[in-house]
């Protein structure tokens, strides 16, 4: 994404950012890259546009310098060695989500996954999440839902899910995690093992 930022940049004859300095706003999408790399808010006039160049971008590079979190892929084979459904539930757009989920052979075991276009509302609205159980053919009491933004808290929480904070995630900008009322926050992946008693 900070790449797909960055581009931008340099389209308009400015320097490229560090990717580091788009990290704390990854989990805000189109709005927080385009906060960093050019100062501005959704009510901006050259937003819209912005934004869908942005767009453009981000799906043609969306593959170049990505990297999945240490521990993950340990974690979905100790799930999936015990028979533990997992899935995907992420406000990005399915043009990008499809694209992910095609070329990483990480969500290979995925049970479901949810982008930010399959429901009406995206999160922090429930929908997306009770989707996603409705397709997994579980009550949501029986499901937990893991993020790293606040949204991902209040969506579960209102799914009726239990929530677990991802502090090795993204977190965005000033979080205050303790704040978000989750059910219990994890510093690694491999930590929620120890929450679903298969440590």
């Amino acid at each position: 994404m900070g790449r797909a930022a960055n581009q931008l940049r340099v389209a308009r004859d400015l320097a490229p950012l560090p990717l580091s300095a788009y990290r704390s706003m990854a989990g805000a999408g189109a709005r927080g890259m385009l906060s960093i790399a050019f100062g501005i808010k959704p009510d901006d006039e050259a937003f819209p546009v912005l934004r869908e160049e942005f767009f453009d971008n981000y799906q043609r590079c969306i593959h170049e310098q990505t990297e999945v979190f240490a521990q993950v892929d340990e974690l979905l084979s100790v799930l999936q060695r015990n028979s533990v459904r997992w899935g995907v539930v992420t406000n990005k757009a399915s043009r990008f989500t499809d694209l992910i989920v095609q070329r990483l052979r990480l969500f290979d075991g995925a049970s479901v996954v949810v982008s930010g276009d399959t429901t009406p509302h995206s999160k922090p609205h429930p929908a997306p999440l009770l989707e996603a159980a409705t397709r997994l053919g579980m009550p949501p009491q029986a499901c937990i839902y893991v993020g790293d933004d606040h949204r991902d808290i209040l969506a579960g929480q209102a799914a009726g899910m239990g929530t677990v904070a991802a502090l090795y995630g993204y977190l965005g900008q000033d979080a205050t995690v303790t704040a978000w009322g989750a059910d219990a926050t994890i510093d690694f992946p491999l930590d929620l093992l120890k929450l679903l008693d298969l440590s």
